[in-house]
């Protein structure tokens, strides 16, 4: 571990440098998020999830640093380049811009304009210039500076007078400045702070880029500029109906340029050529390096911020209450193609499937009800999942009108998502004898039972949280979203004896391989009964064992332990608790009141700290427990299942289905969700939408405009209409 990163991260994250040490070892040591914030916080003092994930990734940030420092030192010192000074600055860079600002004027680089005059022999002109405007006071006059460029006159060079030996000196003098790493660093920061972010229509685009309209004339300051903005512009850019770029003051910058080549207050005639020179390297040169560098760097920022937005919607979305085992009959809409309905059994397995024509009317329409009728008595149907696609509401309320038990939750389900399952390999593996529709349909009934469950087997870009999911970098998005997905199995746990593959490969330790393995033992040799026969699956080592055995669950086995998130390296110390309690542990299992007389210090060692034994302690009074929300029947308004229903001031029952930073997306049963802006979202100012809403909930919003043509719907979730 370099003890450099690890003081610096510790003062990022205001947390002592050993346990960011700590955490660094058992990153390297193979070990994964969850489990270290789980069953190592003795080790790391307690850090949470995202403190660890925020130590992995700047260690493996800063090791990259390392990386391509390394490659230019070595790059430097082939080509002789390396002086004390630089190695010095070099060894000091904290980032990649102030690095590699460093090497720009040692890299190797194409044919440029001075890169011509300095083969003309004109750089010790250049350094002339240089040294005189550099001088404080008057420098040399005209003639002076001419008869000075007259020395470098040679035809064969192509430098046939003073002129064009004052003209290459200064494409030279251009490129010196734009290569400066003070001024680089300087001309960054002011973009940074005091640029505008500056978009226009392009020509001839103000009709087919109606879409990008509000940016037609936009310009605000880049510092300030919201990352879902920035997005916007930036794909009306791409998309070629746009204009974008960032404005400074000239003046200013041309100050900053010169400042280092020209002495404050030096005159003459080799300043004004180096300030020519300024003027030149910065409209050529600086400008487009500085707006380039800053465009980066804004994308840079509102990927972090869109990547954010999708994580906190997603972890909504992957926790959202189960139903639970429950008897399915879950239909996937549709008008002409008919309803595709399927029946599962408590485990989610399909038992029925077929196709009811509710909307088509005639004899479709007449055999529709009696068939859902007869299923849901014959199967002792519990609960009646609805997709809310396509005739979604239609069909919601043709099953409303059948007159079912009331025993029967009727529940609208977000299909997003289930067409992609549903023409995947995992769904062709789990339906091979069954088309699409069948899968989607099955896919809707198990999401009402086990959200979580069901959703990991769709790419998460697929869910339809996110917020420019497609425009950011796909590489760190997949990265957030996977240990999104990771923390979230892991903290729910996973029943080893009926997971899919596709559940157990985000266990801690696992991955597809070794889930896939888990579940070939368990159909070969039936289910688990215990923790330990994990380690007969063919290569689930000891490691992968220690990584994943608490979060994986067995319910009913041999050990009691082994259906609570106890870590089996801590059995031993349950099993002292029970012994000083006089009791066997299946006993101590769900015992809060025998539990809560234990003294947990006295059972504390160098291993197993007071942090764990806690952790141990609550696992025991409630072993297993789902730490997500007890399911709420819900219901949108009847009689609204189209905009055109909505009318000005009504008050309707909806559910968050995204939240971003300008607002929050509700569906109110209409097929189009409508957005509650951020200043519709509470009576007071907020800053932040999560602080108000999340995926998943539900609110009562209230209709403030309706725009057909652009299919736009404005809520607000205010007591106040004002």
């Amino acid at each position: 571990m370099n003890p450099t990163h690890i003081r610096m991260i510790a003062a990022e994250l205001n947390v002592p440098a050993s346990q960011v040490q700590a955490t660094g070892e058992l990153i390297a040591g193979g070990a994964t998020v969850p489990f270290i914030s789980r069953y190592r916080k003795e080790a790391t003092g307690g850090l949470d999830e995202v403190q660890v994930t925020a130590v992995r990734d700047r260690l493996e940030q800063l090791a990259e640093l390392d990386k391509r420092r390394e490659a230019i030192v070595k790059s430097l010192q082939e080509r002789n380049l390396m002086t004390d000074e630089l190695q010095k600055g070099i060894a000091g860079a904290a980032t990649l811009a102030a690095l590699e600002d460093l090497y720009l004027p040692f890299r190797p680089k194409r044919r440029t304009r001075a890169t011509i005059a300095r083969e003309r022999g004109l750089e010790p002109l250049a350094q002339w210039l240089l040294e005189k405007a550099g001088n404080t006071g008057a420098g040399p006059g005209a003639e002076e500076v001419n008869a000075m460029a007259a020395t470098f006159i040679d035809a064969e060079k192509e430098v046939p007078g003073p002129d064009e030996a004052l003209a290459g000196a200064r494409d030279i003098i251009s490129e010196t400045v734009s290569e400066n790493a003070e001024v680089r660093a300087e001309l960054r920061t002011m973009y940074l702070e005091d640029g505008q972010l500056v978009s226009r229509v392009a020509r001839g685009m103000e009709q087919e880029g109606a879409k990008f309209r509000d940016y037609f004339d936009w310009r605000e300051p880049v510092r300030t500029a919201p990352g879902h903005r920035v997005l916007a512009i930036r794909r009306g850019e791409r998309e070629k109906f746009l204009h974008m770029e960032i404005e400074v003051p000239e003046e200013r910058a041309l100050i900053i340029a010169a400042r280092p080549f020209i002495a404050r207050n030096g005159s003459g005639a080799a300043a004004d050529q180096v300030r020519l020179a300024v003027q030149d390297g910065w409209r050529r040169l600086l400008s487009v390096a500085m707006e380039t560098d800053v465009r980066l760097e804004m994308r840079r920022r509102a990927d972090e911020e869109a990547i954010a937005v999708f994580v906190r919607n997603l972890r909504e979305l992957l926790l959202a209450s189960p139903l639970g085992p429950r008897r399915i009959l879950a239909l996937d809409p549709g008008f002409r193609t008919g309803c595709k309905l399927v029946v599962l059994d408590e485990q989610g397995a399909l038992k029925h499937n077929t196709t009811v024509y509710p909307h088509t009317g005639g004899r479709g329409a007449d055999e529709a009800g009696p068939i859902v009728k007869d299923l849901v008595t014959k199967f002792r149907i519990q609960a009646v999942a609805i997709g809310n696609g396509t005739a979604g509401r239609e069909t919601e309320a043709f099953v409303r009108g059948l007159g079912l038990p009331s025993t029967v939750v009727l529940v609208m389900v977000n299909e997003s998502g289930a067409s992609i399952y549903s023409a995947s390999e995992v769904a062709r593996n789990e339906f091979p004898d069954h088309d699409v529709t069948v899968r989607g349909a099955v896919s809707i009934g198990r999401r009402l039972m086990d959200p979580l469950a069901e959703l990991v087997k769709i790419d998460p870009k697929s869910i339809g949280v996110g917020q420019y999911q497609h425009d950011v970098d796909q590489k760190a998005l997949k990265r957030s979203l996977d240990d999104t997905v990771m923390s979230c199995v892991n903290a729910v746990g996973v029943d080893v004896n009926t997971a899919s593959p596709q559940l157990l490969s985000y266990v801690s330790g696992l991955g597809p391989q070794l889930a896939s393995a888990v579940v070939a033992h368990r159909d070969a040799e039936g289910a688990f009964r215990s923790r330990k026969q994990l380690l007969k699956v063919p290569r689930l080592g000891p490691k992968a064992f220690e990584q994943a055995a608490g979060f994986l669950r067995i319910r009913g086995g041999d050990q009691p332990l082994d259906g609570s998130a106890v870590h089996p390296e801590s059995y031993a110390v349950v099993e002292r608790i029970a012994k000083d309690l006089g009791r066997p542990v299946a006993a101590l299992v769900g015992d809060e009141k025998a539990l809560a007389g234990v003294d947990l210090r006295k059972y504390a060692t160098e291993e197993v700290g007071l942090p764990t034994l806690q952790d141990i302690a609550g696992e025991l009074a409630k072993p297993g427990r789902d730490p997500r929300e007890q399911y709420e029947a819900f219901s949108f308004a009847p009689g609204v299942g189209k905009p055109s229903d909505l009318v000005l001031g009504q008050m309707l029952p909806g559910i968050v289905t995204n939240v971003t930073n300008f607002g929050a997306f509700i569906d109110i049963g209409v097929h189009q969700d409508g957005l509650a802006h951020i200043s519709q979202l509470a009576d007071r100012f907020v800053r932040d939408p999560n602080e108000v809403v999340k995926v998943g909930q539900k609110v009562m919003a209230r209709v403030t405009a309706v725009d057909l043509e652009r299919g736009r719907i404005s809520l607000s979730l205010r007591r106040s209409s004002d």
